[in-house]
């Protein structure tokens, strides 16, 4: 059966692309670590591979690549966002897919490639079947047959035996650190959350929107989350968004690589009040800055 073969530097990838013949289907996944939808598309990937059987040539080859590692490679297929699948032949990329999506992933794979000789026995995640309850009743318990209560209107009393140990509170600690965050974010007018810095970026969306702000003539401050743990963790909270890099313009969130290049799309002007010549950019106020924070041209 085929698998998912990791490349782990530029000269392994260019050497695999050259060894397939032309009529070969290649599948690219770009991943990171730290994504947990990309362990999905693993899962998905190594059991569409099983799936078809080894041939010379072979109809299709499955490789993985960490976007972050090989930022090179990355940028030349335009990755801004992970999980992300580009199936490509003879040099042409054929067609893209981002994000898990189990169906729309085997769905681009076989329309490329065919489908493989046990397509029926991919064990995909099947779909679950529900039966709406009624009269208040739960599922039957097989071992007695009875239905049990209906608890949903329930609600315990001062007597009832506790359930679960009573927790420290930590909201003062939140508090503070909520405090801190926003302080940070509105210590520039544009302010860059990323991992590194813009002269040593330590992933490959970093360093591609340090381009873009470059590119822009943007002044930013920046702040590398991998020098506090806390900052890093505490900021996926507060704004509810989970990966680095993270764009922050009047103190308001943007969002990551792929936010911005659609933001840039739609908007070609959007940075301009910002731009080193409108006198927007740079260090706020000295009394609004953090000490973490630093300022970018």
């Amino acid at each position: 059966m085929s698998t998912v073969t990791e490349i782990t530097n530029d000269s392994s990838f260019h050497s695999h692309i050259s060894s397939l013949p032309p009529t070969t289907t290649l599948a690219i996944s770009f991943h990171t670590p730290w994504a947990a939808p990309c362990a999905q598309m693993r899962t998905i990937l190594s059991t569409l591979a099983s799936s078809y059987p080894p041939q010379t040539p072979p109809t299709i080859s499955f490789i993985s690549v960490n976007a972050e590692d090989l930022p090179d490679i990355s940028e030349s297929y335009d990755v801004t966002a992970v999980p992300f699948l580009v199936l490509q032949r003879d040099g042409k990329v054929l067609e893209t897919v981002s994000g898990s999506d189990a169906g729309k992933v085997r769905d681009a794979v076989e329309r490329h490639a065919g489908k493989s000789g046990n397509t029926g026995k991919l064990g995909l995640p099947p779909v679950l079947d529900a039966t709406p309850r009624e009269n208040g009743e739960t599922n039957r318990n097989g071992g007695s047959g009875g239905v049990s209560k209906d608890l949903s209107g329930y609600a315990p009393g001062a007597n009832d035996a506790k359930t679960a140990p009573e927790m420290s509170s930590k909201e003062g600690d939140t508090e503070e650190l909520n405090k801190r965050l926003e302080e940070l974010v509105k210590a520039a007018p544009v302010m860059l959350f990323m991992k590194g810095t813009p002269s040593t970026p330590q992933c490959g969306f970093s360093r591609q929107l340090v381009g873009l702000l470059r590119e822009n003539g943007v002044r930013y401050g920046f702040f590398n989350i991998l020098a506090d743990e806390e900052v890093r963790q505490g900021l996926k909270a507060w704004a509810d968004w989970p990966t680095f890099p993270q764009l922050w313009v009047g103190g308001e969130l943007v969002g990551g690589l792929d936010i911005v290049k659609e933001e840039l799309d739609s908007d070609p002007d959007f940075f301009k009040e910002y731009s080193a010549g409108k006198g927007k950019g740079g260090m706020a106020a000295p009394d609004a800055q953090s000490t973490a924070a630093t300022a970018s041209a």
